[in-house]
């Protein structure tokens, strides 16, 4: 007879239970690789790395290359269009070409600085002539245009005060301004500098008060909460947040000014670069008239850059704040 061992009582005799596989040292050897990635040296990861970062920096360097590129294209086109429209208006008339032209330019730097008395200086110094001229209107406009700006721009019984005086004055040619300042001042040099004063005073004053008017109210508010003074105000609201505008309007006030110069140096006979291309007209030397208009135009445009640079480094300022 099958005997039945009873489960309550003594010991239970063994199940039988399924194997559990145990992976031996055969399996562990047959087990799959890991992958490549994860099992790559800290060096060969930084090498890695480097290569990436070379081939971005290759990417972008030759795309601004390529900006570049077309950017010079672009221009040398335009030099190009303008440079055939002159050779076509000097071969129906008087007027010298564009080799002229070139040639007297080529001649008068070979050397721009001598000085034979104050009717005959070189190109150089002419240049600096008009360049300390408009100088020196230009930052005395800037220490009066930006805080009458921001004046105008904070408060708006200043602007409705003084915005119709602006309006008034600021279409008036500044050829108008030289005989009135001549007389007051009876100094041709300083009723100059007055004209390049006035002339660039209005762009700065106007871009200024637009910034400050354009200040974000929820920057208002902070300042009223923690009871800025008014010194820390204008300092960490209203320039910070302006500082765009006014840029814009000091490079403005350049431009208008170093054009003003020169039609101001023609009209008093001032040793400066437009009295130099007035003298050549008079004298019947066209040659150095065209250079000394390339030349205008050049420095102009140098001036230009570097008022547009800071421009746009304000602007990049903004945007980090």
């Amino acid at each position: 007879m099958t005997k039945i061992a009873s489960t309550s009582g003594g010991a239970a005799p063994p199940e039988t239970e399924a194997a559990v596989p145990v992976a031996g040292l055969d399996d562990v050897q047959a087990a799959p690789a890991a992958p490549s990635g994860t099992s790559e040296s800290p060096s060969a990861v930084v090498t890695a790395r480097a290569e990436r970062a070379g081939a971005a920096g290759r990417r972008r360097m030759l795309r601004v290359l390529g900006s570049t590129a077309r950017t010079l294209g672009y221009a040398l086109a335009g030099l190009l269009i303008f440079g055939i429209g002159w050779h076509f208006a000097s071969a129906s008339s008087e007027l010298p070409g564009p080799k002229d032209g070139l040639g007297a330019l080529k001649t008068l730097l070979s050397d721009p600085f001598y000085d034979l008395g104050p009717n005959d200086k070189g190109v150089g110094l002419r240049v600096y002539i008009s360049l300390k001229s408009v100088f020196t209107g230009f930052l005395l406009a800037a220490l009066v245009g930006v805080p009458f700006g921001m004046a105008l721009g904070s408060s708006k019984v200043a602007w409705q005060t003084f915005n119709p005086l602006v309006q008034v004055l600021r279409p008036v040619s500044p050829l108008a301004w030289y005989p009135i300042w001549l007389t007051i001042l009876k100094d041709t040099p300083h009723a100059v500098v007055t004209v390049i004063f006035i002339t660039a005073l209005w762009p700065i004053i106007l871009n200024t008060a637009s910034g400050v008017a354009e200040v974000p109210h929820d920057q208002k508010n902070v300042a009223l909460v923690f009871r800025f003074s008014r010194l820390t105000y204008v300092r960490h609201v209203l320039l910070p947040n302006a500082m765009p505008s006014i840029v814009s309007g000091l490079r403005l006030s350049m431009g208008v000014a170093w054009m003003v110069l020169v039609a101001v140096e023609m009209l008093s006979a001032q040793p400066g670069i437009g009295g130099f291309a007035w003298e050549s007209y008079n004298t019947g030397n066209l040659h150095d008239t065209e250079a000394a208009i390339i030349l205008i135009g050049v420095v102009g445009l140098l001036l230009d850059t570097v008022l547009l640079r800071l421009a746009r480094r304000a602007a990049v300022q903004e945007v980090r704040t």
